[in-house]
């Protein structure tokens, strides 16, 4: 089977020829329909991502497909059953092996395309917003980034769990797809955000996937007993938080990492999971896929994530 892998000798992944896999105890074998990019997946690439595995590895964390056999001591799973895996490595492959315990069986109306662009995206803006910020009706949330994989996701939970939802983003059109996801305001990049956020009476949670000089101004108009929440720093820079400014406005900064609670609180997410269905059933939550290629056309997939030339999620169909 072919993969995209990180090898010993390699400084990036490369399209290889593997044995295709038996699944041991407790795992199933997919064959994989499709596969969401991350920009986790670049961080792997150069190994500064804080979970990235021991190469050699095939990148790809989350992917959608079927099952085609299925390993000892499995309960749940046939062979035949769609379904997507929160899988955090061997995603971008024509199969894969993976745990039980990370895969969850799909509706019959969602495609691929779109379970591959859920679990990570949805799952960390509900888990962070709901079960981490505990973002309340009537508050008023700023997303940054908020055309992108997580950031899209976040305008529309937001906005479902009832706040007035502020969108960042550079550029008309990305503006424009945020404010169809569900964005009652809009402010281009360009514009001084702070300033900005100040006119409009500040925010009560910040949701944030850039980082560098974004965050400082979003801390800075965060309004008393606010919440921020720096979700990934695409703009390169990690924001240094002055402690002594969170104790004048009693402000809290909430770490999240969504793979954190694979290992320590797995019910969170399964629970997370199960209200994201729901919603999408209910035709709640559309998932937004810019781009769908192939498996040979992956590096572009990527350099689509690093210019930040995508909007919503970049998905592979191996």
């Amino acid at each position: 089977m072919r993969s995209f892998t990180v090898l010993k000798d390699a400084t990036q992944a490369v399209l290889v020829d593997r044995p295709v896999p038996m699944p041991g105890p407790g795992e199933i074998r997919v064959d994989i329909r499709a596969c969401g990019l991350n920009f986790a997946d670049l961080l792997m690439q150069k190994g500064t991502y804080q979970d990235t595995p021991a190469a050699p590895f095939t990148l790809g964390l989350e992917v959608a497909g079927i099952v085609n056999s299925v390993g000892p001591q499995v309960d749940g799973f046939a062979v035949g059953d769609r379904i997507a895996v929160y899988s955090g490595q061997g995603g971008l492959a024509e199969q894969g092996v993976f745990s039980a315990d990370r895969a969850v069986k799909l509706p019959d109306m969602m495609s691929f395309e779109h379970a591959a662009a859920f679990l990570i995206a949805y799952g960390t803006s509900h888990m962070a917003l709901d079960h981490r910020a505990r973002l309340q009706p009537g508050e008023t949330l700023l997303v940054t980034g908020a055309a992108g994989g997580v950031g899209l996701t976040a305008v529309e939970i937001g906005k479902l769990m009832g706040a007035r939802v502020i969108a960042h983003a550079r550029g008309a059109d990305k503006l424009e797809i945020a404010r169809q996801a569900g964005a009652d305001i809009v402010i281009d990049a360009s514009e001084d955000l702070r300033a900005r956020l100040l006119e409009l009476g500040g925010v009560d949670v910040v949701y944030d996937a850039i980082g560098g000089e974004v965050f400082k101004a979003a801390f800075r108009a965060t309004n008393p007993e606010g919440r921020l929440l720096p979700i990934g720093f695409a703009g390169g820079d990690v924001p240094q938080i002055p402690a002594n400014h969170l104790l004048v406005k009693n402000l809290t900064v909430i770490g999240f990492y969504i793979g954190g609670y694979l290992k320590f609180r797995p019910e969170v997410m399964r629970q997370s999971f199960e209200t994201l269905f729901r919603w999408y059933q209910e035709g709640k939550l559309k998932p937004h896929v810019s781009h769908v290629l192939p498996l040979d056309r992956v590096e572009e997939g990527m350099e689509l994530l690093r210019s930040r030339a995508s909007t919503g999620k970049v998905v592979i169909t191996p």
